[in-house]
């Protein structure tokens, strides 16, 4: 998606990515039982999600390079704040929807009919969106490339290899420090509570909800104060900060349930730095090979370190109960050193 993304727009793909999670998502929410298909239920279900996957991989970029070359140089850094927050959002309101249809059916309704609404939800709102984008006007970046006929004359994915591999492996290391804020601190800490140190679930549930609403907040300050600060001296400061927070959080966060709903609210709000990471990546990539560069970089690096993470950290737990927040420190240290390796360079060098 992203090589059709650099050759043939961005709006096409834009639109195409969110018809290609739609449909799966409302595809398994009419999925006909094991009892009514037999085993092509199971592997229709398999090849759903696949495809959720594959729309997943050019959503992200394509919306980062899509608002990115929308709106002023000046406010990008706030666009791909909200954007990311929007994210970041969308995981609540999905946990909202979760929770409120467990309080509102039993266990056997949700097991029967339940469980569908939703991926039926999702799918309709999905299919909204693709046609409110069909509303939307091409990048004015892409329209002036392609008037003056600058288009990548290559492969766009060959020439990032060959010719950008230092915005590569940087963008691959900020996408590292991102998996492990968003892994460990939103996703793994609920049941890394609960587990390790006999928070209950209610408190662990409700403190990851505000920590989510925090998170989304944080981003778009993040984002703000990226276009007025600049995205290496964020980096020096909130990178610490989250590493601090995580500290926090693992170890006077677990003393009572008011400590653990403040802190993880904090902690959410400091991991709010991650949307500094797109604004660097629309920054370091070209405008003719953008989307290849930043879809290359940001799916490879979160599948390897974002797939591997929750394994390390398991294993870490045998040795040490604060492994999750030695973990996030360590990568905090990484941020933080981009972040001075960022002011060091030429001015305006990584401003968008």
């Amino acid at each position: 998606m992203a090589h059709a993304g650099d050759l043939r727009g961005r709006k096409q793909v834009f639109t195409l990515s969110i018809f290609l999670m739609a449909l799966p998502t409302l595809g398994i929410g009419l999925l006909p039982t094991y009892a009514k298909l037999g085993i092509w239920a199971p592997v229709l279900l398999l090849l759903l999600r696949i495809l959720q996957g594959v729309a997943v991989g050019g959503e992200v970029p394509g919306a980062w390079v899509f608002v990115g070359e929308h709106v002023d140089p000046s406010n990008v850094g706030l666009a791909c704040g909200i954007l990311t927050g929007g994210l970041t959002g969308g995981i609540l309101l999905g946990s909202l929807v979760a929770t409120g249809l467990g309080m509102a059916m039993t266990h056997g309704q949700l097991a029967s009919y339940g469980w569908r609404i939703p991926f039926l939800l999702g799918g309709a709102l999905g299919l909204l969106s693709m046609y409110l984008r069909r509303l939307l006007a091409e990048t004015p970046v892409f329209l002036e490339l392609k008037a003056r006929r600058a288009l990548a004359s290559d492969t766009p994915l060959k020439s990032v290899v060959r010719d950008h591999r230092g915005a590569v492996v940087l963008s691959g290391l900020l996408t590292w420090v991102l998996s492990a804020a968003i892994v460990v601190v939103v996703l793994m800490t609920p049941a890394l509570l609960q587990k390790m140190y006999g928070v209950p679930a209610v408190v662990a549930l409700r403190a990851n909800s505000l920590a989510a609403l925090a998170l989304t907040v944080g981003c778009v300050l993040a984002g703000w104060m990226t276009d007025r600060f600049g995205p290496g001296k964020l980096l020096m400061f909130g990178c610490p900060l989250l590493g601090v927070a995580a500290y926090l959080l693992y170890t006077a966060g677990t003393l009572n349930p008011w400590l653990t709903t403040s802190i993880y609210a904090l902690a959410g709000l400091t991991v709010g730095i991650v949307a500094i990471v797109p604004y660097v990546m629309i920054a370091v990539f070209p405008p003719a090979i953008r989307f290849s560069g930043i879809s290359f970089s940001y799916n490879l690096a979160y599948a390897i370190f974002g797939g591997l993470t929750p394994i390390l950290v398991s294993w870490l737990l045998r040795y040490d109960r604060l492994a999750p927040a030695h973990y996030v420190g360590i990568l905090c240290l990484l941020g933080a050193a981009i972040g001075a390796f960022l002011v060091a360079q030429p001015p305006n060098k990584y401003k968008t």
